[in-house]
C-alpha cells in the first residue's frame, strides 16, 4: 500500500513540472479598432521577475507576420519595436502585456496571437498558441466626409470671392467709363451774338478776284 502511495506520488510530480513549464495566455475573443486604434492586452500565467523574456505579437492564422516585440528583464526599462507596416507601442507588468496599435488599415483586419517566452535561465519556455484576438479595423468614412466638406467650402468661397472681385472691376470700369463720354460731349456755343438791330449785317470776306471784278 504505501508503494503504491509512492509511484502515485512519483507520477504527480513530472506533471506538476510540465505545467509550471508552460505559460498559457488569455486574449479576447475579438476587438474593433475605434480610430484606426486599439490596445490588445494578454494575460499570461507565469512569473517573469528576475528572467529574460521575449513577448512578442504576431498576425494571421500561421502566426506569418511579426507586428511587434518587446525583449528584457523588469530590471531595465523595456521598449517595444514595431515592425515595418505598423506602429506599436505597449505595456508591460508581471500578469499583463499590452500592445497599443496605432494607424491601422482596413487589410489589417486579422486575427492577432500573443506570444510569451522565456529565455533566460534555462530551460527556454513558451506557451501555448492561444486562440488570439480578431482586429477588426473599420473604414473611417466621416474622415473623407469632413475633408470633402470643407473642400467644397473652399472652393465655394474662393469661387465667391473671384466673382465679387470681378463685380467690383466691371463696376467700376463702367461708372469710369460712362464719366468719361459725358465730359466728351460737353461744349461751348462760339456763335457770336448780336448786340442789337443798329448793328450792320456781316458781311463775310470775299476773295479777291470777285473784289476785282466789282470794281470794274
Amino acid at each position: 500500500m504505501t508503494l503504491g502511495l509512492l509511484l502515485l506520488a512519483l507520477n504527480f510530480f513530472p506533471s506538476i513540472q510540465v505545467a509550471e513549464n508552460k505559460i498559457l495566455v488569455k486574449q479576447l475573443p475579438m476587438l474593433v479598432a475605434h480610430n484606426n486604434e486599439v490596445n490588445l492586452s494578454c494575460n499570461y500565467t507565469y512569473n517573469l521577475l528576475s528572467k529574460e523574456f521575449r513577448a512578442s505579437l504576431y498576425k494571421g492564422v500561421n502566426s506569418d507576420v511579426e507586428v511587434c516585440n518587446v525583449s528584457g528583464n523588469f530590471s531595465h526599462q523595456l521598449q517595444f519595436h514595431s515592425n515595418m507596416g505598423f506602429n506599436c507601442d505597449g505595456n508591460l507588468d508581471n500578469e499583463t502585456v499590452t500592445f497599443y496599435l496605432r494607424n491601422l488599415h482596413v487589410n489589417q483586419t486579422d486575427i492577432y496571437f500573443c506570444k510569451i517566452e522565456v529565455m533566460y535561465p534555462p530551460p527556454y519556455i513558451g506557451n501555448e498558441k492561444s486562440n488570439g484576438t480578431i482586429i477588426h479595423v473599420k473604414e473611417e468614412h466621416h474622415c473623407l466626409a469632413a475633408e470633402l466638406f470643407w473642400a467644397l467650402v473652399v472652393v465655394g468661397g474662393l469661387l465667391a470671392l473671384y466673382s465679387f472681385l470681378v463685380t467690383l472691376a466691371l463696376s467700376i470700369f463702367w461708372t469710369k467709363s460712362r464719366r468719361n463720354r459725358l465730359l466728351q460731349s460737353d461744349y461751348m456755343n462760339m456763335t457770336p451774338r448780336r448786340l442789337g438791330p443798329t448793328r450792320k449785317h456781316y458781311q463775310p470776306y470775299a476773295p479777291a478776284r470777285d473784289f476785282a471784278a466789282y470794281r470794274s
